[in-house]
């Protein structure tokens, strides 16, 4: 089945067409049967079947109504005119089972009258049941398939339509055998449950108009599915509107305050794309973003010796022999660990900064405190979202953090210039060697 939401409703639309039009003819068909026949119980049975007929056209008409694009004055489309049928629905079947309950009140006292055996009633009321199975079975599995509330309803009105028909099979055979009291009792027990169908889809319906949180279970689970996202630093909640046969879904999330505009929109999509493929019959995915204001962030500074806070910032961030990692919130600054920069001794030291990053990254990193850092390591710090500003090389940790707390440190946008970096460095000799064995080369041929 496809997921296209107008195929979906276009599905719905032709399974409660073809029930409306096999509905149309057993009404027609008990009607003239039980008028000819002189059978009570088969003329009750058509008008409850043309109470079926309203309410199958009811939903074929909200499926319709649901299916139409949208435009300027509906701007969400018309989803929710399938929610009203199947209110309108609820209340039909409601009346239904009241108007069967008062009949098989009726049924109790009546004496019955010695007739010829009943073929005909019989013969249709037998095919109305199998008529009855085959209809609920496929509304079940297209409502199921398409979400529609309206073709569930009608399936299980449908499948009681079936213990109608078997109770009417009975009451014909019992009312030719002249016994008492058991067709009207029994007509009365599949009333009530007529009833109670009725009741639990007019209280479904008002809950959907009125927005209730209808899914808690799913709710819950795309929030834990969002939060391990790379990039979200908080769920502030997620919201499920169920919407005609769909739901759509509100979700608003905090992340790095200095996270661009083109990352920002990158990870919604990314959160879009997370709940549409996880989930069916999600028609849409609204995602906002805010800035994070988490109490407690980790901080990582590049430090040339271990002295606590008066510990001081080291020049440059992969070279650094040190790093001191802070957990910083509102209410102090906690230092949480020194970490030893086992790569910077290394005589290839091309990349090193690259090397400390995917050892620190599994402290949750939010913050980067250095005075330089290399172009490869500013955007893979970056792809973490962590937010990297300026320090003042030789400053101790304590002065930047207050330095920090009264907004007086800038961020770092670019990362600084590759010929300042151990790669430049190095093309800078290779070239400068090059340039020296050419001219020592040009020397030779003039003399």
């Amino acid at each position: 089945m496809s997921g296209n939401p107008m195929e979906r409703l276009q599905q719905g639309q032709k399974v409660a067409l073809v029930a409306s039009l096999l509905i149309f003819s057993l009404a027609v068909g008990k009607y003239l049967i039980g008028f000819m026949a002189d059978s009570r119980i088969l003329i009750a049975d058509a008008v409850h079947s043309s109470v079926d007929l309203v309410a199958i056209l009811a939903s074929w008409l909200g499926l319709w109504l649901a299916s139409a694009e949208k435009s300027k004055k509906f701007p969400y489309g018309l989803y929710r005119a399938e929610t009203f049928v199947t209110l309108v629905i609820g209340v039909l079947i409601s009346l239904a089972g009241l108007d069967n309950l008062y009949e098989g009140y009726q049924k109790l006292f009546l004496t019955p009258v010695l007739k010829s055996f009943p073929v005909l009633p019989i013969v249709i009321t037998v095919i109305s049941l199998a008529v009855a199975y085959f209809i609920a079975k496929k509304e079940k599995e297209t409502g199921k398939e398409i979400n529609s509330r309206a073709l569930l309803a009608n399936a299980s009105e449908s499948f009681l339509d079936i213990g109608t028909a078997l109770v009417v099979l009975a009451g014909l055979l019992l009312t030719h055998a002249r016994i008492l009291y058991v067709e009207g009792a029994v007509v009365m027990l599949i009333a009530l449950l007529i009833f109670r169908i009725g009741l639990e889809n007019v209280w479904t319906s008002l809950l959907i108009l009125m927005d209730a949180n209808l899914d808690p279970q799913m709710q819950q689970e795309i929030e834990n599915k969002i939060i391990n996202l790379k990039g979200v630093r908080g769920v502030k909640g997620v919201k499920i509107r169920q919407v005609g046969p769909f739901k759509m879904v509100d979700c608003v999330l905090t992340t790095s305050p200095s996270l661009t505009v083109f990352k920002a929109h990158e990870l919604a999509d990314q959160v879009e794309e997370l709940v549409m493929k996880t989930y069916d019959g999600i028609e849409s995915v609204f995602v906002h973003i805010e800035p994070s204001k988490q109490k407690g962030r980790s901080v990582i500074i590049p430090v040339g010796d271990i002295n606590d806070l008066d510990s001081r910032v080291y020049g440059h961030f992969g070279r650094a022999p040190y790093f001191i990692i802070l957990k910083l919130d509102n209410n102090g600054l906690e230092i949480e660990d020194f970490y030893y920069n086992e790569f910077f001794k290394e005589k290839d030291r091309i990349h090193v900064g690259i090397k400390v990053i995917n050892a620190v990254i599994k402290h949750n990193l939010d913050i980067v405190f250095t005075p330089r850092i290399g172009e490869i390591a500013f955007y893979m710090l970056k792809d973490h979202f962590v937010d990297i500003y300026r320090a003042e090389e030789g400053s101790t940790v304590r002065e930047i953090i207050e330095k920090f707390r009264n907004d007086q440190i800038e961020p770092i946008t670019a990362p600084h210039p590759a010929e300042e970096s151990e790669i430049g460095r190095k093309n800078q000799s290779m070239q400068s060697g090059k340039i020296e064995i050419n001219g020592s080369a040009l020397a030779s041929v003039k003399i």
